[in-house]
C-alpha cells in the first residue's frame, strides 16, 4: 500500500513501490535482463523526479547500494555527457583514498602528474582515467554495487558526447557486473518513444534493457494532498479532487496551484470551496491547452504539416520517405506557397526544434518534445487526414 511516512511532511512518499523497484534493480539472475539497465517512462511533471530522489535512492541505499544521480535537465545548456561525468566525479570526490588509487592507475607517482596534483578533471572520456576504471575503483572502495540514476536520459542521445558516454557506461556495466560489486544504470524519461531509442536498436548502448511505464500517482496521493490543504475555509474532498487530478494528467502542480489560488482568495466562503476548486483546476487545464494551441497556430503551413505528421506517425516517423512526404502534402492547405521538398522539410524540422516542439537524437531520429501536444492535437482533430 502506498503511504506517506509522516502526514506533516511536504513530500508524498511511495516507500512500498520504491522498495519493490529497488529489489528488482539489484536482482541478479541468469534469466533477468535487469543488469542491462532499467528504463522508466512517465509523463513530465507527474512526480517522477521526486520519487527518484526522495524514495528510490534511499531504498537502494538501504539495500546497500551506492547511488549516483544525474539530472540531464538541470542545466539544459550543458552537454548531457558532461553532466553524467560530473555526477560521477562528484561521488569520487567524497573518497580521498580512492583518488590516490586512481592517480596510481593513471601512472601518477606521489599523487602528482608532471608536478601537478592529480585532479578529477583527469577522469572521464578520453582522459587519463576512464569511466570504467573510475567506477570499478569506486565499487571496490565502497564494496557495494553502484546504481547510476540518469533522469531525462533521452537527452544523452542528442549529442555525440552523450551517446559516447552511454557506451562507456555500458563497458563499465559489463566490467563491474563480471569482476566487481556491480553497476546498474537506471534511466528515466518523460517520453516513451525517446527512451526507446536507447534500447531498441542493436547499435545502442543499452539494447534489450526493460522499459517500464512508471505508475502515476493515485488516490492515496490525493488523500494525502487533501490533508495538506488544511488552511482553506473548508476541507477538500479526495473523491471530488481525484477525477480533477486525472483530468490534469496526474500532475501534482496543477492541483497544488489551484489550492494556492484559493488560499489567497480572502473572500472565499467555506460552502464555495469545492465548486471554486473545480473551476480553478479546469481553468488551468484550459489555459495550458490554449497556450499550446497558440504556439501551434503560429506555425507556417509546412511546419504545421510536419509537426502533425510526426505526431501521427510516432516512432514510425521517417522524415524523408516517399509516404511521409505525401502525408505532408496532404496536410498542406490547397494554395499554400510552401512545398514539401526535402530541403524545406529539413528547414521546418530545424525550426520546430528551435521552438522546442520537436526533439532530435544525434543520429537524426525525431520525436515530439511533449506528448501532451500530441494528445491535444488528436483531441482537437488536427491529426485527422484531410478527406480526398
Amino acid at each position: 500500500m502506498t503511504s506517506s511516512r509522516n502526514s506533516s511532511e511536504t513530500v508524498f512518499h511511495r516507500s512500498a513501490e520504491a522498495r519493490k523497484l529497488a529489489r528488482q534493480i539489484l536482482h541478479t539472475s541468469g534469466a533477468s535482463s535487469a543488469s542491462s539497465g532499467v528504463f522508466l517512462a512517465a509523463p513530465r511533471r507527474t512526480g517522477k523526479t521526486t520519487f527518484l530522489r526522495a524514495d528510490l535512492a534511499p531504498a537502494l541505499t538501504d539495500l546497500g547500494a551506492l547511488v549516483i544521480y544525474a539530472d540531464l535537465w538541470a542545466d539544459r545548456q550543458a552537454d548531457p555527457g558532461d553532466v553524467i561525468v560530473a555526477a560521477i566525479r562528484g561521488e569520487l570526490a567524497k573518497h580521498d583514498a580512492l583518488l590516490t588509487r586512481l592517480a596510481k592507475a593513471a601512472g601518477v607517482k606521489g599523487g602528482k602528474m608532471l608536478g601537478v596534483e592529480f585532479s578529477l578533471d583527469q577522469i572521464g572520456l578520453g582522459k587519463n582515467v576512464s569511466l570504467v576504471q573510475a567506477l570499478a575503483t569506486l565499487s571496490d572502495e565502497a564494496k557495494a554495487p553502484i546504481v547510476l540514476m540518469i533522469d531525462e536520459a533521452q537527452q544523452a542521445a542528442t549529442t555525440t558526447l552523450g551517446s559516447d558516454t552511454l557506451f562507456s557506461l555500458k563497458a563499465a556495466r559489463d566490467e563491474l557486473n563480471n569482476q566487481h560489486a556491480g553497476l546498474r544504470v537506471v534511466c528515466t524519461g518523460s517520453n516513451r518513444d525517446k527512451l526507446s531509442l536507447l534500447r531498441t536498436s542493436k547499435d545502442q548502448a543499452f539494447f534489450g534493457a526493460p522499459l517500464v511505464d512508471f505508475p502515476p500517482l493515485g488516490l492515496p496521493f490525493i488523500e494525502w494532498f487533501c490533508t495538506q490543504a488544511q488552511d482553506l475555509p473548508a476541507p477538500l474532498d479526495p473523491h471530488q479532487v481525484w477525477p480533477l487530478f486525472k483530468s490534469a494528467g496526474n500532475r501534482p502542480e496543477v492541483v497544488g496551484a489551484a489550492v494556492d489560488q484559493l488560499r489567497f482568495d480572502f473572500e472565499l466562503q467555506a460552502q464555495d470551496v469545492s465548486a471554486r476548486f473545480e473551476t480553478v483546476v479546469r481553468e488551468q487545464i484550459a489555459q495550458a491547452n490554449e497556450e499550446l494551441m497558440r504556439v501551434f497556430h503560429s506555425l507556417t503551413p509546412l511546419q504545421s504539416a510536419v509537426l502533425r505528421v510526426l505526431a501521427l506517425m510516432g516512432k514510425d516517423y521517417a522524415p524523408f520517405e516517399q509516404g511521409t512526404m505525401e502525408r505532408y502534402r496532404s496536410f498542406l492547405e490547397s494554395g499554400s506557397e510552401d512545398s514539401a521538398s526535402a530541403q524545406n522539410v529539413q528547414a521546418a524540422l530545424t525550426s520546430l526544434q528551435e521552438k522546442t516542439l520537436v526533439w532530435r537524437a544525434s543520429r537524426g531520429v525525431y520525436a515530439m518534445e511533449d506528448d501532451g501536444l500530441r494528445t491535444l492535437l488528436r483531441e482537437t482533430g488536427h491529426l485527422d487526414l484531410p478527406a480526398g
